[in-house]
């Protein structure tokens, strides 16, 4: 699906996705365009950037999928490409959503392979509030790329209720299911890290690169949203201590379970030893014992037997051992 908005003064007018429209529009020195395409035909998508003279890497990549952002300078526009996160409920499940800009002088294409909220955000507040149409392309693409890392801090939200949980959990009841859960967070935090860190640097060269797409009073736009970035990076570092800190405890708490079951056999074990030695001893079938024979000896084997065991078990509690 292709839409586009044309850009004037302090309003934006829905405009016919056709070559034609689009490249009248984009001759007007006093308009800006945004193109926006979400999946639909890769044919159709390829054919409008090759009338936009993008060049066939740039639309190879948007049709593909970039594993990191990254900014690349065509020299009359820029390619980037930023990643945003979106997660379940408990944060066990991580989906990277990807958004191709082309940013040119007075156009922004954006692409997506599916629907974006930072997208569909935009295009509303465009259409309906005078300022945006007036910051032009760079400074559509700038609030393009700060809605789309402001979402991630839901993202972190869920991440940090999701460790509170573990942590309640592994105090009380942990299990294998915990312990998945914790390594799933760990996944996420790792993953988290592996998209800001790129698209950090991406923000930081359009705030500081000198380009003739980005006219200098956007820039600190940009480098807001680098500080932005940072300030997301050094949470998810303290997230990251926070899942390995959860993950040493249930390693802790798991290993001192054991150790108390570990002792708890042993001690049954050691109580259990001289009363096998006995009933071993008199279950020998040797016909000269004079205890065989002895009317009371069954029962005096039996008292002597739990007499040994009280006193191991009493001589264990003293020694705090039970």
């Amino acid at each position: 699906m292709i839409q586009a908005l044309l850009l004037k003064g302090n309003g934006a007018q829905t405009l016919q996705p056709t070559l034609e429209a689009l490249q009248a529009a984009l001759r007007c020195s006093e308009c800006a365009l945004w193109i926006d395409v979400e999946g639909g035909p890769t044919e159709e998508f390829a054919t409008l950037g090759s009338a936009l003279g993008f060049h066939p890497l740039a639309i190879e990549d948007a049709l593909g999928h970039v594993e990191q952002p990254k900014l690349d300078d065509y020299g009359s526009y820029l390619y980037i490409v930023a990643h945003g996160l979106e997660c379940s409920t408990d944060a066990s499940d991580i989906r990277v959503l990807e958004l191709d800009l082309f940013l040119g002088p007075n156009y922004l294409v954006t692409y997506h392979h599916e629907p974006l909220h930072c997208v569909k955000v935009l295009w509303d507040r465009t259409l309906h509030d005078g300022r945006y149409p007036q910051r032009g392309a760079d400074g559509l693409a700038h609030a393009a790329l700060d809605l789309l890392v402001d979402d991630l801090m839901p993202v972190l939200d869920r991440l940090d209720a999701t460790i509170e949980e573990l942590e309640d959990e592994i105090l009380t009841n942990p299990t294998q299911k915990t312990l998945m859960r914790i390594l799933h967070v760990k996944r996420a935090t790792l993953h988290l890290r592996r998209t800001i860190v790129p698209q950090r640097e991406v923000a930081y060269r359009l705030g500081r690169d000198i380009s003739p797409v980005v006219r200098p009073k956007t820039q600190p736009y940009f480098r807001d949203v680098y500080d932005h970035l940072v300030r997301i990076t050094d949470i998810n570092e303290s997230l990251r201590d926070l899942v390995s800190g959860a993950l040493d405890i249930y390693l802790s708490v798991t290993s001192n379970r054991l150790n108390e079951v570990m002792k708890f056999l042993t001690l049954v074990a050691t109580v259990f030893m001289p009363l096998t030695l006995l009933s071993g001893i008199y279950g020998m079938n040797f016909h000269h014992m004079p205890e065989l024979e002895w009317r009371y000896g069954y029962y005096a084997v039996l008292a002597f037997m739990a007499l040994v065991a009280a006193t191991m078990v009493h001589w264990f509690k003293r020694r705090g051992w039970l």
